[in-house]
């Protein structure tokens, strides 16, 4: 064997340890697809400097099939995500043989190899808007026995062309599903995409299409991709716009809500964001110029901003908020709603879609606990 064909092995056994892998078929996929075929460089950050710098692949072959996911392109404007989460993805939309799966976010081709050394590359349909990337993930699938259809174009329109599919699964994340996607879908056909309706806010979900409705649930386990990307993007989350935050041009209180980061609740800061002005956002903040960032700042396109200082005095924190939407004190509304519901997870969530509307719900989709999406 090899020596990639070892480490391709190990990674196997990796993600199957991990509960990451478990069908014989997409085990063999991971064994036989040469990952560093189709990452021959990735690139990392300097922490210190923001320089981003290249490595090839065949310098460190360990790297690449390791469950991590590696940058392609300078900048981190495109990634080749984590094994485990690609193959986690992939056995939940349940292929079967003969199944035609078209991928939204082509990047490397990895996936696109997964699924064609599964169901046969004239089964597979990829994606990108990145014309650039979808040719060299054509030439290098091709060096490597592949051959699927790869189309430079926009993911939201879906490939009408050469539809309908069995599954539709994307490696990139929408704030709503693309109605193309469940047109293009057959009956009782499976789509599974992330969606986010805020930073991080979010999670894949499995839809299922019945007629002019497409539904499922969240997955219990947290999974996130970088935005779709678009010209002239109406799917693309806006960004906060600059604005001053300065403590003393803020009203100041205090509260008693043990969540700092609350991020990292993912659902309950998706929960949140059911009530927080579209676009919220994040950082950290220090109390003083040199002091690390530390503190939690939410902040909001309409110029909405707070700041809540990290380490609380006798379990109170001094809060700062401005603008028209008093950001914390929704944190510490929608919690009380949180609490009250019995701290729902994200197997308690749900999507529907139909071509009026999205919307989340809660355990059923006919419960009374729904949100608009968008």
């Amino acid at each position: 064997m090899s020596d990639w064909g070892k480490l391709a092995a190990a990674l196997a056994e990796e993600l199957i340890a991990a509960g990451k892998l478990r069908s014989p078929e997409w085990q063999a996929a991971v064994r036989s697809v040469p990952r560093h075929e189709l990452v021959p460089v990735h690139y990392t950050m300097d922490p210190h400097t923001g320089d981003w710098h290249a490595h090839h692949t065949a310098d460190d072959l360990t790297r690449v099939y390791s469950n991590t996911a590696l940058f392609v392109l300078p900048g981190g404007l495109s990634s080749t995500s984590m094994p485990g989460l690609m193959t986690r993805m992939l056995e939940t939309i349940d292929v079967q043989e003969g199944h035609r799966v078209l991928e939204i976010g082509a990047g490397t081709g990895y996936n696109a190899a997964l699924l064609s050394h599964r169901l046969g590359s004239e089964n597979v349909y990829s994606m990108d808007i990145e014309a650039g990337l979808i040719e060299l993930a054509r030439e290098r699938l091709a060096h490597i026995g592949y051959h699927p259809t790869l189309v430079a174009a926009d993911g939201a329109h879906g490939l009408p062309q050469h539809a309908p599919y069995d599954r539709i699964i994307a490696t990139c994340s929408v704030p709503a599903i693309p109605w193309a996607w469940v047109r293009q879908i057959r009956e009782e056909g499976l789509i599974l995409a992330d969606v986010k309706i805020g930073k991080q806010a979010g999670n894949l979900v499995l839809l299922r299409r019945n007629g002019q409705r497409a539904e499922g649930r969240f997955d219990p386990t947290y999974g996130s991709f970088m935005g779709i990307r678009r010209d002239g993007d109406t799917y693309q989350r806006s960004r906060a716009a600059p604005a001053s935050r300065h403590r003393d041009s803020a009203q100041q209180r205090i509260t008693t809500l043990d969540l700092t980061r609350p991020w990292e609740h993912t659902a309950f800061w998706f929960f949140a964001h059911t009530a927080l002005p579209p676009g919220t956002s994040f950082s950290l903040r220090g109390d003083g110029p040199d002091q690390p960032p530390r503190n939690t700042v939410l902040h909001a396109p309409d110029s909405s901003w707070c700041e809540v200082r990290e380490d609380p005095d006798n379990g109170i924190r001094q809060v700062w908020e401005a603008g028209p939407h008093p950001l914390w004190r929704i944190i510490e509304d929608t919690h009380t709603a949180w609490v009250r519901l019995g701290k729902p997870g994200w197997e308690r969530f749900g999507l529907t879609a139909t071509p009026d509307r999205q919307f989340i719900w809660l355990d059923t989709p006919d419960c009374q606990h729904t949100w608009p999406l968008g």
